[in-house]
């Protein structure tokens, strides 16, 4: 038995951990994963020579390299505590419910940036769900969880993206400023609470590690959707709204794409 530490550069987020763990998870030389996103790294244990791993890893494109392998010996790969998957159950479904909430509520207001920002979090909520459905099922159900996710988040931000270049084009009335700001508000109340959460149960887990950075990033772009709601009605324009929107949905589709890289 070996143990094999690779350095991932660009693996920082829960996405390319799940990238990587559904690259791997059918090799049948791989006994088990450990990942220190913070330091970019990930630890294999396996048997055999560890050259196919790192050629699999280089087919992910995420700037692999082989740090060194050694004698594993006894040791074991840490499993996610209980706990921890109850946290993330928790966080997944404060995701789920503000995403349609701020679907609905987007749209009422008229503010793409309070619909990109619903789909930021249903791009959370598919990271988590798929994190969870993963344990125990087959490979090839995995990736078609993730197919399936894949399409449907790539069609909502495509939608996204071209209701607001629409909007661009064709001014419509200004949003309903205090409509977006009010609902960006509960949703930062809610992830922040999330965030609280995450940070009060001390998990070294890679996944709870991820999840703390994915709610922080959350908490950042409920901030970003209450400033533009406070530029348009200061400014009277609807740009700051479709400026947030945009940037958004750009991110909610090269989530999808990474998604599809999970497929594969």
């Amino acid at each position: 038995m070996n143990k094999s530490t690779f350095k991932v550069a660009k693996m920082d987020c829960a996405a390319e951990e799940q990238l990587v763990r559904m690259k791997l998870g059918n090799r049948e030389d791989i006994e088990g994963l450990q990942f220190d996103l913070a330091n970019r790294q990930l630890t294999v244990v396996h048997t055999g020579p560890v050259e196919p791993i790192a050629q699999t890893l280089d087919e992910l494109r995420l700037d692999s390299s082989l740090l060194e392998t050694e004698d594993a010996g006894l040791a074991e790969l840490t499993e996610e505590a209980p706990s921890d998957r109850r946290l993330l159950i928790i966080v997944l479904v404060i995701n789920a419910f503000f995403f349609i909430v701020e679907l609905i509520t987007g749209f009422l207001a008229r503010s793409m940036g309070l619909v990109a920002d619903s789909l930021d979090m249903l791009a959370d909520a598919l990271v988590y769900g798929l994190a969870l459905y993963a344990v125990g099922r087959a490979v090839s159900a995995q990736k078609r969880i993730a197919r399936i996710s894949g399409y449907f988040q790539l069609a909502l931000a495509v939608g996204g993206l071209f209701e607001v270049i629409r909007r661009f084009v064709s001014p419509e009335a200004i949003p309903n400023f205090w409509l977006m700001m009010g609902i960006s508000f509960l949703a930062l109340l809610g992830n922040s609470a999330s965030l609280w959460l995450l940070n009060r149960s001390n998990s070294q887990q890679a996944h709870m590690q991820a999840s703390q950075i994915f709610t922080s990033n959350d908490v950042i772009a409920n901030i970003g959707v209450i400033i533009a709601g406070g530029l348009v009605y200061w400014t009277g324009s609807p740009l700051p709204d479709l400026i947030v929107g945009l940037v958004v949905f750009i991110l909610v589709a090269r989530g999808a794409f990474r998604i599809f890289q999970l497929s594969r």
